[in-house]
């Protein structure tokens, strides 16, 4: 079997989308089941049809994500809708859209990848509690109590952080 020529090919376009947060790794085929149950929510059968939806490659924090010429705006509304995938809290923002998935490989590429090493820094006193802090590479910090019930956990960016 011939491939088509290029005047009879189906006109599809690729989105990049990053993966928020940092670590969130999400399989490819439940991202597919979220982003497919955003777009049918959001816009209904008939247009998810018409959109045409498919995870192409996941790679770390980036997935490209295949659809119809014409519909990367719907989709990308559609994708900004997500909230949740596998009981895991994620945010889906599109970094680009491309005719060809080498060209976003590129892109990816080109993109300098924060380090997500874990560095456990002091013991810090909040509200007459002890708690050790966590600090990642990416943009929180994790304060978890010291004790063992009721564990607390606090989530701080590093705009909540007091010079010393």
């Amino acid at each position: 079997m011939s491939t088509r020529p290029p005047t009879l090919r189906e006109k599809r376009r690729y989105l990049l989308v990053r993966i928020e947060p940092a670590g969130a790794f999400i399989d490819q085929k439940d991202l597919y089941y979220a982003v497919s149950e955003a777009t049918t929510s959001l816009w209904g059968d008939v247009v998810a049809a018409v959109i045409m939806t498919a995870v192409v490659a996941s790679d770390g924090q980036y997935v490209i994500i295949r659809c119809q010429r014409g519909t990367e705006q719907d989709l990308s509304i559609a994708l900004s809708t997500i909230t949740k995938c596998c009981d895991i809290r994620i945010a889906l923002r599109m970094v680009s859209a491309s005719g060809t998935i080498e060209s976003l490989r590129e892109k990816i590429r080109k993109i300098p990848t924060p380090s997500l090493e874990l560095r456990s820094s002091c013991e810090c006193m909040f509200d007459k509690k002890s708690f050790q802090t966590s600090q990642c590479n990416g943009q929180k910090i994790d304060v978890i109590e010291k004790g063992f019930k009721n564990t607390n956990r606090l989530f701080l960016t590093r705009e909540d952080l007091e010079e010393l």
